[in-house]
């Protein structure tokens, strides 16, 4: 099994995987797609071991971690993996594939690609709803019919992310980076859930890739995994269980733009594109259930103006910063 331990406020898996959880802008939900809003700093992440007198019970089951976030808020994944060591990454949202739409297993599966590859895929927006889009992970509480969870399998009893990371077998990749062994010349785990936890939502459309496993199923070992559970509360819970102030609400995507600052999009014209779920393009998104319980407008979703000047394209010069700094 892959060791999973904190380091500040990113997990590692293993000896090569790292994960952030990195605040965002909540793009509009107006029916059009949006580049890829910016970084605004990491989510807060604290053990549940750390806090075992505080917690809900629920969570001692799975233990792993937990972040903070407003009803309402948005979040992406952030991937760290070296490129002469790849690994496969399954995501679930309240133990549903965000790939594929189906039931939580373990295991990757053998028919259809349920895994993303890092660092191939360098980060995830939200749920694979379509060809070439996602749709963005937008936290609501659980119990009210919102989350992805909900909508997939008629109840909402977990919550939360999971994550589950597995190495390559031995011998498909380097063990170490061949810089190191140039200069050596040396051959040489933790695993969300009542009316304060959250789960995940679908927000607006974003282009995004989910991109093909250019080194197949059978790359992977099934046997060395590490995986963790990622419980999401809201900043009130948040407060109590951990005596810490949670970070302040993002600003909204309009202002952020009205400033001149950066979006993005990611230069991938020669990667794939999986194809998008069934399953997952058919989930309502938090603005369609409002209106399916007849509530007035909840949130901002006029339509947001990207000036061509204001996205910047990343990965054609080998960066990949995604901030909000310009």
């Amino acid at each position: 099994m892959l060791k999973v331990k904190l380091e500040n406020d990113t997990i590692r898996i293993g000896e090569h995987f790292r994960v952030s959880f990195q605040r965002t802008l909540r793009i509009p939900d107006d029916g059009n797609t949006y580049p890829l809003p910016p970084g605004l700093g990491e989510f807060p992440v604290c053990r549940v071991d750390d806090y075992a007198d505080r917690v809900p019970k629920e969570w001692k089951k799975h233990g792993g971690v937990f972040i903070p976030m407003y009803q309402r808020e948005a979040l992406w994944l952030n991937f760290d993996a070296p490129y002469w060591r790849p690994c496969a990454v399954k995501v679930a949202v309240g133990k549903v594939n965000a790939i594929t739409g189906k039931r939580w297993r373990l295991k990757p599966a053998k028919t259809r690609q349920d895994y993303v590859v890092c660092p191939d895929q360098p980060w995830l927006d939200g749920i694979n709803a379509g060809d070439g889009y996602i749709r963005q992970f937008v936290a609501m509480p659980l119990g009210m019919g919102y989350t992805v969870e909900g909508q997939v399998t008629g109840k909402e009893e977990f919550g939360g992310i999971q994550l589950v990371v597995f190495d390559p077998k031995p011998g498909r990749f380097p063990d170490k980076s061949p810089f190191e062994e140039r200069l050596t010349s040396d051959f040489m785990q933790m695993e969300c859930c009542e009316s304060s936890a959250m789960g995940l939502a679908a927000g607006g459309r974003m282009r995004q890739k989910i991109y093909p496993d250019e080194y197949g199923h059978d790359t992977w070992d099934m046997e060395n995994y590490g995986r963790v559970y990622v419980h999401v509360v809201n900043s009130m819970m948040f407060r109590e269980i951990t005596g810490k102030e949670p970070p302040a609400t993002p600003v909204t995507a309009r202002t952020y733009t009205e400033y001149g600052l950066p979006w993005f999009e990611l230069y991938d014209e020669e990667k794939g594109d999986l194809e998008g779920s069934d399953i997952l393009g058919g989930v309502k998104s938090v603005k369609d259930i409002d209106k399916k319980k007849g509530f007035g407008a909840q949130q901002d979703d006029t339509t947001v103006d990207v000036p061509d000047g204001q996205v910047v394209t990343l990965g054609d010069d080998g960066e990949f910063v995604r901030d909000g700094e310009w």
